[in-house]
């Protein structure tokens, strides 16, 4: 099958050649994003391999068809960017790699914890030039601490257990509970008592319609003052502008985000000779109680390793007629009121 792979960087090309067996698939890489203006790119093409930051509008999904594909493949867990409803009406079957490395995502939603609570970037910074000070480097210890979840999937789980490992008192919300959580001492809560309860909350849930700016200017005024937030989930679940009003009250005393709502612009790029045009990030960055990373939760050698297996899985299948664990599926349109459409997927 003839593929081609989009924002291509520069370490998946090793991991996809090397699982893509005997050449199986004739993989062809640009570097470009997949949108309405490159989309011509694909004619000749059976299939795409996308990332995030490709905008598969409904516009693209129809050039898309017109040229013939008949797959979208993630090289992501997340979807939002993709117009599944559009897909599936033009029968482009849609599918993710589902699960990779919760171990990852998790291990670096607790370095960032860490991180801002111990201000190791703040000491690292003054060893540098010689100052041996303490002023301004006390933290807090997490043994006791209450760690409220928001999504308790594969991530969440694993976020859960080092958690726990660190004395922490885990509780959790989730629109499907988690037995064997549960069993493991976790206390599932409503939204707003984990927001009420936790001095530490870390979001691990998909975005979707419902989940789009969770984190609000209503969510931080329940929040415990000065209690702090972790996003490794999308950059859309924040609200920014109400994050920078709360912050600047001091209602959140800490933000660690590695996701950011627009972060296709910005992220996955050298910028340090421009000048950066998006205020609401630079707004973020002169907080010395906010932590950013460049969306690289995900990137240990173990986790690309998983994401070429599984996406060359995800090929394979789809051209062998095989079944297809990782599609994404639309089922439904659900109208909850004349102002608000959710849309329900399965995968």
């Amino acid at each position: 099958m003839k593929v081609a792979v989009f924002s291509t960087k520069y370490y998946e090309r090793e991991y996809l050649n090397k699982f893509n067996t005997g050449g199986k698939h004739q993989l062809v890489y640009y570097d470009t994003a997949l949108n309405e203006d490159s989309a011509g790119l694909t004619i000749g093409f059976d299939a795409v391999c996308i990332l995030l930051s490709d905008n598969i509008n409904g516009n693209v999904i129809d050039k898309l068809s017109a040229n013939s594909i008949r797959l979208i493949c993630l090289r992501s867990a997340g979807f939002d960017n993709v117009d599944i409803e559009a897909a599936a009406k033009r029968n482009i079957k849609v599918l993710r790699v589902s699960a990779y490395s919760p171990q990852a995502i998790a291990e670096h939603a607790a370095a960032l914890i860490l991180t801002l609570d111990r201000k190791t970037y703040k000491a690292y910074n003054r060893v540098r030039e010689n100052n041996f000070s303490l002023n301004n480097l006390m933290g807090f210890n997490l043994s006791g601490k209450t760690v409220g979840v928001v999504g308790t999937g594969k991530i969440g789980r694993a976020f859960c257990s080092i958690m726990q490992g660190f004395g922490c008192k885990v509780i959790a919300y989730d629109i499907k509970e988690s037995d064997t959580m549960k069993a493991k001492g976790i206390e599932y809560k409503t939204f707003d008592q984990l927001l009420q309860f936790s001095d530490i909350i870390s979001i691990h849930c998909p975005l979707t319609p419902v989940s789009h700016h969770l984190f609000n200017n209503i969510a931080f005024a329940k929040m415990k003052t000065g209690a702090m937030l972790i996003n490794t989930s999308r950059g859309a679940v924040i609200n920014t502008p109400h994050a920078v009003e709360a912050l600047k009250r001091a209602q959140l005393g800490y933000l660690g985000i590695d996701v950011y709502e627009g972060e296709q612009n910005l992220f996955f790029k050298d910028l340090s000779q421009s000048i950066v045009q998006d205020d609401l990030i630079e707004r973020l960055m002169s907080f010395n109680n906010v932590l950013i990373t460049p969306h690289q939760a995900f990137f240990t050698k173990e986790a690309v390793e998983q994401i070429a297996i599984i996406t060359i899985k995800n090929l394979s299948d789809f051209e062998d007629g095989l079944s297809l664990e990782n599609q994404v599926k639309f089922i439904s349109t659900i109208n909850k009121s004349n102002e608000h459409k959710q849309i329900v997927y399965s995968s």
